[in-house]
């Protein structure tokens, strides 16, 4: 399923899964979308948005949900020099879900997904010259963690196929994780069963997809996922200066 034409991000619609619940984040945030979660004054849906306009990507589909219409009415339809358009849910999808709606405004053969609570420094550059050098059809980015507890592992042999994956809360405590930035061909995003309610890529679909083509494009990157309060307490430190490595 893969596509061996030759891409820049220009060509590349961008997708930020922006509809989580974030229930445990609610205590720190109140009533507002995590994606809207104030980091030294900004949402930090912003920092993803300048992380993508520094690529030189052209348009962005923000997949919203639980108190979308404020994710909307904050940013409107432009960004940095990139057009928004927006996928709501009516009901929550989950990842993949929400991913498989906003298929229809894909203008591209290949996707940039991001998840919208989390934030990876990753050269994106090289992630997307690897990809079509390896004529992938699904590339997930991976760092590794001395303390993994709060996340999957993720298996890969030498070449990048993935392998296995291992549940949140695994004993190991160190390892590979999925940092939340993939590059799916369109093919495989329409693959994604439709009208399926509430389903996961990372527990639905991924595993389903090994052997298919996945692949893990290992980095060394500042990882932050603000999915809970201790997490979000450090965001500041992270995007200032003197952020610590794998936060």
């Amino acid at each position: 399923m893969s596509n061996n034409t030759k891409q820049d991000f220009r060509q590349i619609t961008a997708v930020i899964l922006a509809g989580g619940l974030g229930m445990r984040l609610r205590p720190a945030i109140k009533d507002q979308p995590k994606v809207l979660a104030s980091v030294h004054g900004k949402p930090f849906i912003s920092y993803l948005l300048d992380q993508l306009a520094g690529i030189g990507i052209k348009n962005v589909i923000l997949c919203t949900g639980y108190l979308g219409s404020q994710i909307q009415d904050l940013l409107g339809n432009s960004y940095g020099g990139m057009r928004l358009n927006y996928s709501q849910e009516s009901s929550p999808l989950g990842t993949a879900g929400a991913l498989r709606k906003a298929a229809p405004l894909l203008k591209s053969s290949l996707a940039l997904v991001m998840n919208g609570d989390s934030y990876c420094d990753a050269d994106l550059q090289a992630l997307l010259d690897w990809h079509q050098s390896q004529a992938s059809s699904a590339t997930l980015v991976l760092t590794y963690l001395n303390d993994a507890t709060r996340y999957g592992l993720v298996e890969m042999d030498e070449s990048g196929a993935i392998l296995s994956f291992t549940e949140k809360n695994n004993k190991f405590g160190q390892g590979l994780i999925n940092v939340g930035i993939y590059l799916l061909s369109r093919d495989m995003i329409l693959d994604i069963p439709d009208n399926a309610g509430a389903i996961s890529l990372e527990r639905d679909v991924f595993p389903e997809w090994i052997g298919k083509g996945l692949r893990g494009y290992k980095t060394q990157c500042r990882f932050l996922d603000i999915g809970i309060p201790a997490a979000y307490a450090i965001a500041e430190d992270f995007f200032s200066e003197k952020g610590d490595l794998k936060s």
